[in-house]
């Protein structure tokens, strides 16, 4: 989340918000899930991070410190995008070779 966002008023109604119950909640929208998808559910638990020692340059940890106190957090998440983006380029085109 960008630091300067939590800045802002939010424009809205908490109190509204806080006042829904699930039976006021409109989800007529939602399709109701099939017994197949909860037949193909898995439990993944979180892995444990792990401690690295990594060369950066200081523009860019500047960045993303300037992001927030979670940076760490998100230069995992932006890591992970590329590797897995990464990987689904190269499982599409090692089909091609």
């Amino acid at each position: 989340m960008n630091v300067f966002a939590t800045k802002r008023p939010s424009k809205t109604n908490w109190a509204q918000v806080d006042s829904l119950t699930d039976e006021t909640i409109d989800t007529s929208d939602i399709p109701p899930l099939p017994e197949s998808y909860f037949a193909r559910a898995t439990l993944k638990m979180p892995k444990q991070p792990v401690a690295v020692t990594v060369r950066l340059d200081p523009e860019v940890l500047a960045w993303f410190q300037a992001q927030g106190d979670e940076f760490e957090q998100s230069m995992n998440a932006a890591l992970r995008i590329y590797a897995e983006a990464h990987n689904a380029y190269k499982r599409t085109n090692s089909s091609e070779s």
